[in-house]
């Protein structure tokens, strides 16, 4: 997928996600956004390829390998999308509150094991793995470790889109039995729960249409704290120098 479908479901002058664009530098990082839109689900995103791939996961990730989330894909979304934490308005495509959930790296995995064990892969591999359906690879988050497949479903049920994939755990150390990502309702980045972003008054107001030293931050709550210690800063200055100038007069 390419990035017009993002832009095309979006109106920018009036939601705080970021404008499309692909990336041209190469990164390997993840993010996983829970969502409070019409439904609750967790967004899990994988850079690749200059954009992130994306895949919507309604019960979210597990670390339990007897789970096999339904993980529906949708449109890549830009890489500036990575830390975008906050609401987006009423009105507007995915509608809700929006938590950066988990963050962290991954590395693709080779498809042909090496003595019955996954080795680190190329991207080359990553991107014929995902065009087959069957994309194996290792993360490194905050709270998801180990090694996932996605795997794209064959079967295709009545008003099926073909975009349903299952997201599974593999069996390693770091496999926790009755895992659900339900339990943990904290933000990695502002260690606040989704109640918090949903009552953050200045999340829900604020627009993409703010002047651009702010319009720059993916997340409203840390564009308003820096314009506050910005304002602070430029408050002091003046005064600064104002000792400055009596320091100077007493010593003439």
């Amino acid at each position: 997928m390419a990035l017009e479908e993002y832009k095309r479901k979006r109106r920018f002058e009036e939601t705080p996600e970021p404008p499309p664009k692909v990336e041209k530098k190469k990164g390997n990082r993840f993010v996983v956004q829970k969502h409070e839109a019409t439904r609750l689900h967790y967004d899990f995103r994988l850079e690749m390829e200059g954009v992130l791939k994306s895949w919507a996961v309604p019960k979210g990730p597990s670390l339990d390998p007897a789970d096999k989330r339904l993980a529906m894909q949708v449109e890549d979304h830009p890489v500036s999308y990575f830390d975008f934490e906050g609401n987006i308005p009423e009105g507007n495509y995915g509608a809700g509150s929006v938590m950066v959930w988990d963050v962290g790296t991954w590395q693709p995995l080779s498809p042909v094991p090496v003595d019955g064990k996954y080795v680190p892969g190329t991207e080359a591999e990553a991107a014929s793995m995902l065009a087959k359906g069957d994309l194996k690879f290792r993360l490194n988050g905050k709270r998801l470790k180990g090694d996932f497949a996605l795997i794209k479903m064959k079967g295709r049920r009545p008003g099926s889109k073909g975009n349903e994939w299952l997201m599974i755990k593999k069996h390693d150390d770091h496999v926790v039995e009755g895992y659900d990502a339900g339990d943990i309702d904290e933000s990695v980045l502002s260690k606040r729960s989704m109640d918090d972003i949903a009552g953050d008054a200045r999340s829900r107001e604020w627009k993409s249409d703010r002047p651009a030293a702010r319009g720059k931050l993916k997340a409203a709550w840390l564009a308003d704290a820096i314009a506050r210690v910005e304002k602070k800063k430029a408050a002091q200055g003046p005064r600064g120098t104002q000792k400055k100038k009596a320091s100077s007069k007493k010593k003439a």
